[in-house]
């Protein structure tokens, strides 16, 4: 049902009344044009208050009947896009994963989508944003610090669309929630971690992150840090962290190059995902069992990575957790609910001896 404004038609006659224009709507409601054609044509971002103010001047004026206002109000399934950074990170390959089989089952009273897309740099990153807010009424995306990127949140949001940023969040007025950890508590729980399972006297701990463009991977780096320095002072890190892009095989060159760089390596910590890339490299130099290795995400490979000894920890945020805090979080503001700050998702710390259950 799409209602749209149209001139009289010639010789109608004076017997023949067509119905007010949406400026008459408009006007009788209190509202502006644009917000009587969102309500109108459900394309979602008006307050519930509003929307129905709209529909009950519309239905005085006779530009609706009943029967039309009862179907317009009637709450449309929302459609979410959520956009995953593409490559060989496998939490993220699940996650995706799991949002496609969700939105196969339609059970969860929404449309939803799943991309993978080139997130590592600013400009595919927002044209994607473009791109997927052409369908979508709200989208769940792993954010970079950049203003460009800060900029196409501000601007969908102010079009109606509910942005929620996901694992990684990003500083704009228009993102209406962030799903994901406490980054920088989960970045001093990898540096407790790392300063208990140290034997010995001094030690050198290296740091692999993704891209310190994102802002959880930043944050749980100075937490690693900040631990390390408060109790741990006879841990030295080994310079500035160095960035794979979640990428297995570039988390394998890195790995090389700093253990290559400090053959007295004793510790690592991986900020993002693909640590199977890291694990392949300790295994590669004869490394697996003498390095403390810690990094995230709870997936088939680390699940062995961890059996096997060649891991030490993982930290979790349970991806079914987040999915659902997103559709809330969607719910919530597509209701005109406010949204209060979300509490950060639950952390696992998953060890050899406490391993859940193996999931398919």
């Amino acid at each position: 049902m799409v209602f749209e404004v149209s001139d009289p038609v010639a010789g109608s006659g004076p017997e023949l009344f067509r119905r007010p224009l949406m400026a008459t709507v408009a006007q009788a409601a209190g509202v502006s044009g644009a917000t009587v054609d969102r309500v109108l044509n459900r394309r979602g971002g008006v307050k519930s208050a509003t929307a129905a103010r709209v529909l009950a001047a519309a239905v005085a004026i006779g530009y609706l009947t009943d029967e039309e206002r009862h179907a317009i109000a009637r709450p449309r399934p929302p459609k979410i896009a959520f956009l995953i950074p593409a490559g060989t990170n496998p939490y993220l390959t699940d996650l995706g994963r799991r949002v496609r089989r969700l939105a196969a089952e339609e059970t969860v009273g929404a449309r939803l989508r799943c991309a993978f897309i080139e997130s590592f740099r600013p400009e595919p990153l927002v044209a994607a944003l473009r791109h997927h807010a052409r369908w979508a009424d709200a989208i769940a995306f792993m954010a970079i610090e950049n203003p460009l990127v800060r900029d196409a949140v501000d601007e969908l949001a102010a079009a109606g669309k509910t942005i929620v940023t996901i694992v990684s969040d990003v500083v704009a007025p228009g993102r209406a929630a962030y799903v994901g950890l406490d980054n920088v508590a989960a970045g001093r729980t990898a540096g407790y971690l790392m300063g208990r399972f140290h034997r010995s006297a001094r030690g050198a701990v290296g740091v692999i992150a993704g891209s310190l463009s994102y802002r959880a991977h930043a944050e749980r780096e100075m937490g690693f840090h900040s631990v390390l320095q408060e109790m741990f002072g006879h841990l030295t890190v080994i310079g500035a962290a160095r960035e794979g892009h979640d990428d297995r095989d570039r988390n394998y060159a890195q790995t090389r190059a700093i253990l290559d760089q400090v053959p007295g390596l004793t510790g690592l910590y991986n900020v993002g995902g693909a640590s199977d890339g890291v694990a392949r490299a300790l295994q590669d130099c004869g490394r697996a069992r003498d390095v403390i290795l810690i990094g995230h995400g709870m997936t088939p490979d680390t699940r062995a990575l961890l059996m096997e000894g060649t891991i030490d920890a993982v930290l979790n945020a349970n991806p079914e957790h987040l999915v659902t805090r997103v559709l809330a979080a969607v719910d919530a503001a597509r209701s005109g609910r406010r949204i209060a700050t979300l509490a950060p998702l639950p952390m696992d710390i998953v060890l050899r001896e406490n391993l859940p259950p193996a999931t398919s």
